[in-house]
């Protein structure tokens, strides 16, 4: 009886245990000890989502915003194109947002207002470039949600180029990786969110070169306690309402990943919970090659072809390649495989065939599938048709003369002459 109720004490031990204590998980909200509100870690070579904490929720991007107006500048416009600092550039930023950089009717090439625009995140320059592209401001707005909505965006809204605080200016983390995704896709984007530091030449309202440009992100400043050496960039941002926000790449060991953290409660969380994603996703994730270009992914038999070219290897157009745990890196994939209908002989060699689908951690990849040699037509069943035809008419040809020969051999008895047998 002793036994029955220590039993029973122990089970009812494990069931409070397990109801008080979290499970951990990869992608557990609780386990990594996440400061900021909202954040996201994802693959940028894949856009794979590593990890998230309330990832699609509305949040202030603040001067994160930013990344979304260096994109449609560098879409629309040539980096020696030049611009003219307006007087609606400067006046329409309120004040406490101004930086006092630009001066009213200087001009300054596409490429100058972006080194403004990412690294001391200049509020007059967004607006000059969203001038110069756009017409207004306003329109810039416009074009900034379109193009979200074309990347992909879920919960986006712009109205503003420079992300000064607006109630109907809002986005989530999950969009803001998007966005960032894309823009580094960009080699002039990656290079500019990766410089420290950059001076601008004189311009024809300012004539000395003394305007030396710094980063506000310290991942990527040497000389900062916050400094990560993996990190390639990519953006901060600030207002009181949106708290402290940082959206950054790290690359290491082949694997590009972009974190973005909002509302993190202090300068220091946002730079903290940052590296604690990155390392995160070092730690825990490999590349894996699910296909190769040019692997041979399944041989089928090809109808009517001859039978020295009938086995055909089927070759990936494209290969796959994706993240995984490293649990699961040794883990094999078999691929959905669907041909062109009536597939059959004659195929040139490299024709596209069919496809085939592979599906890791519920996402699902496509490849085309090329023919890996010359398929031949095989002409040995027209022969053996023709053949049969032909001696189905020379049987059926044969019959009528064959009655005609039977005929010809029933032969009348010959006429006696009268008295034949009696002259016998």
């Amino acid at each position: 009886m002793k036994f029955k109720k220590f039993i029973l004490c122990l089970m009812a031990s494990i069931i409070c245990l397990s109801i008080i204590l979290p499970v951990s998980t990869f992608a557990d909200d609780n386990n990594l000890n996440i400061n900021a509100e909202s954040a996201i870690l994802i693959d940028e070579d894949t856009g794979k989502v590593l990890y998230e904490k309330s990832a699609y929720e509305k949040r202030e991007p603040a001067s994160t915003t930013k990344i979304m107006t260096a994109l449609l500048t560098l879409e629309n416009c040539k980096l020696d194109d030049v611009a003219t600092v307006t007087s609606e550039a400067i006046t329409s930023v309120p004040s406490g947002y101004s930086s006092d950089l630009l001066k009213m009717g200087e001009e300054l090439t596409i490429k100058d207002l972006l080194y403004a625009l990412l690294l001391p995140s200049s509020n007059e320059a967004a607006n000059v470039l969203a001038i110069h592209v756009a017409g207004s401001i306003d329109s810039f707005a416009s074009m900034m949600n379109t193009r979200a909505v074309e990347l992909g965006c879920k919960n986006t809204h712009f109205v503003n180029p420079n992300g000064v605080h607006d109630d109907n200016h809002y986005t989530t983390a999950y969009d803001l990786a998007v966005i960032a995704r894309e823009a580094m896709k960009n080699d002039t984007f990656r290079q500019i969110v990766s410089t420290a530091s950059y001076t601008l030449p004189s311009t024809n309202k300012y004539s000395r070169i003394d305007r030396t440009l710094i980063t506000t992100n310290d991942l990527i400043k040497k000389q900062s306690d916050n400094y990560y050496e993996y990190a390639v960039g990519i953006k901060t941002g600030f207002t009181t309402p949106a708290k402290n926000c940082l959206i950054s790449s790290a690359s290491k060991d082949g694997k590009n990943l972009i974190s973005v953290v909002l509302k993190a409660s202090t300068d220091a969380n946002r730079y903290n919970d940052t590296k604690t994603l990155f390392n995160y996703g070092f730690d825990n994730f490999s590349k894996k090659d699910i296909v190769k270009t040019g692997d041979i992914v399944t041989t089928i038999d090809v109808k009517n072809a001859t039978s020295a070219t009938k086995n055909l290897n089927l070759i990936a157009e494209s290969g796959i390649n994706t993240i995984v745990t490293n649990d699961k890196l040794n883990d094999t994939t078999q691929p959905e495989i669907t041909l062109n209908e009536n597939l059959q002989a004659p195929i040139k060699k490299d024709t596209i065939v069919g496809t085939a689908k592979y599906t890791v951690d519920n996402i699902q990849y496509t490849i085309n599938l090329k023919a890996g040699s010359e398929v031949k037509k095989s002409y040995v069943l027209y022969v053996v048709i023709v053949v049969a035809i032909i001696a189905l008419i020379l049987i059926l040809f044969e019959k009528p003369n064959r009655k005609t020969r039977k005929k010809s051999r029933r032969r009348k008895p010959p006429v006696r002459p009268s008295g034949y047998y009696k002259a016998r």
